[in-house]
């Protein structure tokens, strides 16, 4: 019998419209930026979102990380499954991300603040990279009050797995905090992702008080640096980290996976119950056929969701990653192809096991 997934999957971040244009190196430094990162907004960095549009031939697309996450993942799981919460504004860029939303058949949960604009984020994409400057606006003022509220609170108490982004630790810790303790005590998994170096060197405290209710953290390699410097880890190698990670104290007895990814290098797979290091190779993406590589990392965890909330092996739920995140770079922005996505897995997919 199939599994009754409706409303089974719950994620947290903040819902943005993405501004996205090609640039070339003296934009970056104009602005200060880096070729592959993601900040927030300064009051000096405002400028550049009209700079795109005027002068860069900007695409608008639908983002938000979580929000990314949950379409993709909707699109390979029975209907219903996912529900997203955000703040946004009472605008057109609102009703813009409601309709990608709907058109991937995930339900959102809004809080609507009428008072200020829907966030936007620019997208600088430059080669393979993309550097991410977010203006969150409206995504700043979620609250705790919306989610606690008992007609949404249900969707959380439906669900049986929570994804919530980094970039939420600076906008609604509370909330992070109570679904969190609300899987921990229900059984439930709770998953989280890094999403950007600064969350972890600036919202150090949040991290660690979070820690022990991950069930399954992700992040990519720098991400994965940031935090070992946080946590004053004594070494640099990603397995490493990922297997210290992993082993961190557990406010439960179910075992945490951690899982880094590293573009078209290997993904690190770590678990509290092992003491191997799994090593996934990856299959790079021609670059005739590449896009732009924005909503890659949104796309794994989408992948690897979709068939963990299945109950696949381990091995499939990476193979989903990498598929699913394949497809994404071949489009501009974080989107997904309008054809029908369908997951086959691959024959003989398996990692390198390597004991620490």
């Amino acid at each position: 019998m199939a599994q009754n997934l409706r409303g089974a999957l719950v994620g947290f971040c903040n819902p943005l419209l993405d501004i996205s244009a090609v640039v070339d190196d003296s934009l970056l430094a104009e602005y200060k930026l880096k070729a592959n990162d993601a900040i927030m907004a300064s009051p000096e960095h405002l400028p550049l979102f009209q700079t795109l549009i005027d002068k860069h031939n900007a695409l608008f697309l639908p983002g938000g990380s979580a929000q990314n996450t949950l379409r993709g993942a909707q699109r390979l799981l029975p209907e219903d499954s996912a529900v997203f919460f955000g703040a946004v504004g009472n605008d057109e860029n609102a009703q813009r991300l409601k309709g990608a939303a709907d058109k991937a058949k995930l339900r959102t949960n809004y809080m609507v603040n009428p008072t200020k604009p829907t966030g936007t984020c620019a997208l600088l994409i430059t080669g393979k990279n993309r550097s991410m400057v977010a203006n969150l606006s409206a995504a700043e003022t979620y609250d705790f009050s919306h989610v606690s509220a008992p007609e949404n609170w249900k969707d959380i108490e439906a669900a049986r797995f929570y994804y919530i982004t980094g970039f939420f630790f600076a906008v609604s810790p509370d909330t992070i905090e109570a679904v969190a303790k609300h899987a921990h005590d229900n059984n439930k998994t709770f998953t989280m992702n890094l999403s950007a170096p600064f969350v972890a060197e600036f919202f150090t405290a949040q991290v660690e008080k979070t820690l022990p209710y991950i069930d399954i953290l992700f992040g990519n390699e720098t991400e994965a640096a940031a935090l070992a410097t946080a946590l004053k880890f004594d070494t640099s190698d990603i397995k490493q980290i990922a297997k210290r990670v992993a082993d961190l104290p557990r406010a439960g007895s179910r075992p945490r996976l951690v899982v880094f990814t590293q573009g078209s290098e290997s993904t690190i797979i770590a678990s509290s119950d092992s003491d191997e290091v799994r090593v996934y190779g990856v299959t790079e993406v021609p670059d005739a056929e590449v896009g732009d590589t924005n909503g890659a990392g949104d796309a794994f965890v989408a992948g690897f969701l979709s068939q963990y909330m299945q109950e696949k092996p381990l091995d499939t739920c990476v193979d989903a990653g990498h598929w699913l995140a394949g497809q994404v770079v071949r489009q501009i922005g974080p989107n997904y192809p309008e054809t029908e996505l369908k997951f086959v897995p691959t024959a003989d997919f398996a990692p390198t096991v390597e004991k620490l």
